[in-house]
């Protein structure tokens, strides 16, 4: 898992999994609760992520919640939406809503 960070922006690449959670959790963590600002986690470039890292974004999503902050998740693909979906966690993650198109 590759991490870049772009101000308030962590984009995600490669396996999300309990490998990387320890990581992805002190990047996003660091930004909430040292920025006054939302975090926006781009995952386009995400292949594959496991239970573990998704009950990561549901517990930060919250604590970005009660802190007065937003946690957002940008461009999940497939495999991330279905996971999301079948671990009963969709419901719990703030996704960014595409913009429509005219």
């Amino acid at each position: 898992m590759d991490i870049v960070i772009d101000g308030p922006t962590l984009v995600l690449h490669g396996a999300f999994d309990v490998r990387s959670t320890r990581e992805v959790r002190a990047a996003i963590y660091e930004r909430l609760d040292g920025l006054d600002r939302d975090v926006v986690l781009d995952m386009t470039d995400v292949t594959t992520i496991d239970l573990t890292a998704l009950r990561l974004l549901a517990v930060a999503t919250r604590h970005a919640w009660l802190t007065g902050h937003h946690l957002t998740v940008r461009n999940p693909g497939p495999a991330v939406r279905r996971m999301a979906h079948l671990a009963r966690l969709a419901h719990a993650l703030d996704v960014e809503r595409a913009a429509a198109s005219a």
